[in-house]
């Protein structure tokens, strides 16, 4: 079985994913980075150049690929729940959580993080808060669809969103367990 971290930027899919791998000793993978390295460059070029579109295609078939594999802790891109297909497989192959913050933790996330403009482009021509407010306005509805349960990780430290997630994969082993 897979853990399939999902939600939008700055929530900590891939740093909660590092995290949670190391402790549940499984492998860890970031479809983004997956994709960078794949395509030698970062993703701002990718959409520059081909397009979100083409970025997209690209980041279904990583998911296909990854999904293809077990025991695995995967940080996925945004925006991955937005193909029904990508949901499909990654459910058929796991587990999804649904990490969720704030529009305000996650503006000050975006402006601390370094990467953001490489591996995470505007998604539109608004400013930063309008920008995520307007994106998890869409989003929101695919991941709760998407999502098995969701951790809030405005004010919890990494430790403890994995703890959350620990115990929320024993209750779901156990459910399933007592189901057969």
């Amino acid at each position: 079985m897979n853990i399939f971290l999902i939600g939008y930027r700055c929530t900590g899919k891939t740093t909660v994913g590092r995290y949670l791998a190391k402790r549940l000793e499984r492998l860890f993978l970031d479809t983004d980075l997956e994709i960078v390295n794949e395509q030698g460059m970062k993703i701002s070029e990718i959409v520059t150049k081909k397009g979100w579109t083409a970025f997209r295609d690209i980041e279904k078939r990583v998911i296909q690929c990854t999904c293809e594999r077990d025991n695995q802790v995967v940080a996925t891109g945004g925006g991955a729940v937005l193909d029904e297909e990508n949901v499909k497989r990654m459910k058929d192959s796991g587990v999804l959580v649904w990490l969720r913050a704030d529009i305000k933790t996650i503006e000050k996330r975006i402006i601390e993080d370094n990467a953001t403009q490489d591996f995470r482009p505007a998604l539109t021509s608004k400013g930063s808060v309008e920008e995520i407010r307007e994106t998890l306005f869409v989003r929101n509805p695919f991941y709760e669809r998407a999502m098995d349960f969701f951790v809030d990780t405005d004010s919890m430290k990494i430790e403890a969103v994995c703890e959350m997630i620990i115990q929320n994969l024993k209750k779901i082993e156990s459910e399933k367990t007592n189901n057969f």
